[in-house]
């Protein structure tokens, strides 16, 4: 019965947390039959089944729980034979957005060698929009995961051709998401090719995407600040702050700092 495995997969995670904590008891326990289970499930015939085992393993990831073998040799090849392009259209939805999810919870090193490849292509997937919908939403998010060498050598290029996408709804998400870009970028590249892009995009034909652009436009500007000068830092959760100066502190020192935070383009997407 579907119920029964979504149940199942429901207390996976507080299953393996008991597995961590009692380790020199059950060493392996966790590896050698719960893992298989939730790999297995993630391609299930049912699609709660599958949404419950995506949330199991995000939550595994996100705590650690996941050994680095069994990501690169059991979970990554699942997703890209999900996100493969002869796959089933809902299936190949949900592996993106799993990719895109999980990107910021790997090793820069395995999402650079295993799932960037995948992503760039499917930012061009001329068969389903979806696709590149959730690519567009969550291009900040894997820039930052790779860095700015590969953000600039693969990404921007995608980028390029997201922003231009016959899709208004692509290009919004481009906009929204525009600030964490050009943070990961070089000062070279925001400067003479992230610029003019944004022009474009604040230039629009849709007032939806010229609207989410005026509203990443002051982001989009702080990125050029020196951050040593300003005090302008990404917080984990994606979101632009201001870092007190230390006259502000040692003034303050007995009250709360008042950090001004801007929504992200993560923020914008919710």
């Amino acid at each position: 019965e579907p119920t029964v495995r979504t149940e199942l997969m429901e207390q996976i995670p507080p299953i393996a947390i008991f597995l961590q904590e009692s380790r020199p008891k059950f060493p392996t326990a966790f590896f050698e039959y719960l893992m298989p289970i939730v790999v297995r499930y993630l391609t299930d015939v049912n699609n709660q089944v599958r949404k419950a085992g995506q949330e199991a393993l995000l939550i595994l990831l996100e705590q650690d729980l996941v050994a680095q073998s069994d990501i690169e040799n059991k979970v990554c090849p699942i997703l890209l034979d999900l996100s493969a392009p002869d796959s089933d259209d809902e299936y190949k939805v949900e592996a993106v957005n799993i990719i895109c999810k999980m990107a910021s919870m790997l090793s820069r090193t395995t999402v650079e060698h295993m799932l960037l490849p995948r992503f760039c292509e499917l930012c061009s997937d001329g068969k389903l929009f979806q696709v590149r919908k959730i690519c567009a939403a969550n291009f900040g998010d894997i820039c930052n995961a790779v860095g700015q060498e590969a953000t600039e050598r693969l990404l921007i290029p995608k980028f390029f051709e997201l922003c231009s996408d016959s899709v208004w709804g692509m290009r919004k998400a481009c906009a929204e998401c525009f600030m964490a870009v050009s943070y990961t970028t070089s000062p070279e590249v925001r400067r003479s090719k992230l610029s003019p892009l944004f022009i474009s995009l604040i230039s629009d034909t849709c007032r939806w995407v010229r609207q989410a652009a005026f509203q990443s436009l002051g982001p989009f500007i702080s990125t050029f600040a020196n951050p040593s000068s300003a005090g302008l830092y990404i917080r984990e959760d994606g979101t632009l702050s201001i870092r007190p100066s230390a006259q502000d502190v040692n003034s303050n020192s007995c009250q709360p700092s008042n950090n001004i935070t801007v929504m992200s383009s993560s923020d914008n997407a919710a």
